[in-house]
This record gives structure tokens, C-alpha cells and sequence, in this order.
């Protein structure tokens, strides 16, 4: 088949035809609508979504700094080597404020040890920030998910669209045969 027949197949829809419908207009129509939305609509979602967690994450690492803990009580041991334990700290800010609370360790520390707590702008704790690499990352796939998320509410919505379509084409085609199958003659059964 010649690259123009391969063209004329692909857009029999848009052609001048006597048993071209008005829904099969509305059928090209709309399977041109969720392609554009898939394609340009996913895209423009991923990369909003990616560059406002990225944001969000530098965000994070702006405001989160780390500062020297003492812990006030023992952090039991258990038999678990991921074992951590949540006990009480005391840590000074940069303004010379102290403060204390309780966070997190691993099994086994004594008190008195120190650790590498973050904090937030109140200077009240906090996770660590991710790294500008993790963050990248993380960013890429929320990216991705919400762009997969776009592509596949766009073509569910068009699937049930092109459904109701295919319903409505089979209804009309049941009554046009009520009309014109009685014309034929005497029936074989």
C-alpha cells in the first residue's frame, strides 16, 4: 500500500463519504482529543509535578539544618540490629537556646552519647531533608506517576466515550433493520 493510501485509511473519518456518520466524525474527533491530551496534557503534568516536588525538596534542605544532640536516657539494646529506639535528647540551637524531646536512635546507645539531630525552623525535630540527587529522583517519579495517572484517566474516559459511541451506533443500526429487514421477503425459519 502506497504512503498516501496508508494516510487516506488513517483519516476515512474526516473523508467525504455517503455512509460516513455523525458519529463517526465525533469518534475521530474524540480519539484525537485524548491523544492530544495524553501527549501534550501527560507531559505538561509530569514536568509541573516533578519540578514542585523538587521545589518542595529544596525547599526542605533550605530550612532543615543539623545540630549536635546528647542523649539524656539509654536507648535499649534489643536482638533486632535495625532496632531504634525512641528516647529523650537535649540540643542546643545556634542561638543558644536549648531544647529537648525525643527522637529516635538505634538500639545500644548509652546516654551522654551525641547524635546528628535536624531541625526545623522553630528548631523543634524534624527528618532529614533528601539529597539533591534523592530528591531528583523522587521528583522523577512523581513526575512519571502523575503524568501515568493523566494518561490513564484520558484514556479510560475516552474508551467509555468511544463505548457509549459503539452503543449508540448499535442501537441505530437495530432500528434501521426493523425498517428495511421486513422489505426482504419471507424469512427462512
Amino acid at each position: 500500500m502506497r504512503a498516501g493510501g496508508r494516510a487516506k485509511k488513517w483519516l476515512w473519518r474526516w473523508r467525504a463519504n455517503p455512509l460516513r456518520r455523525k458519529d463517526d466524525v465525533l469518534e475521530a474527533w474524540l480519539v484525537l482529543a485524548v491523544w492530544a491530551l495524553i501527549s501534550v496534557g501527560g507531559t505538561l503534568a509530569g514536568v509541573f509535578t516533578a519540578r514542585a516536588a523538587y521545589d518542595v525538596f529544596a525547599q526542605q534542605r533550605a530550612e532543615r539544618t543539623p545540630v549536635q544532640a546528647v542523649l539524656l536516657t539509654d536507648a535499649p539494646r534489643a536482638a533486632a540490629t535495625s532496632y531504634r529506639a525512641l528516647v529523650k535528647v537535649r540540643w542546643t540551637l545556634s542561638d543558644g537556646s536549648t531544647h529537648t524531646g525525643m527522637t529516635l536512635v538505634d538500639g545500644g546507645r548509652k546516654a551522654g552519647s551525641t547524635i546528628v539531630l535536624w531541625t526545623d525552623t522553630q528548631g523543634d525535630p524534624t527528618t532529614q531533608p533528601p539529597s539533591r540527587t534523592d530528591a531528583a529522583v523522587e521528583a522523577g517519579f512523581l513526575g512519571a506517576a502523575s503524568a501515568l495517572a493523566l494518561t490513564g484517566v484520558a484514556f479510560g474516559a475516552g474508551g467509555a466515550a468511544r463505548w457509549w459511541l459503539d452503543r449508540r451506533r448499535i442501537d441505530q443500526w437495530g432500528r434501521q433493520w426493523d425498517l428495511v429487514g421486513p422489505r426482504w421477503g419471507h424469512k427462512t425459519s
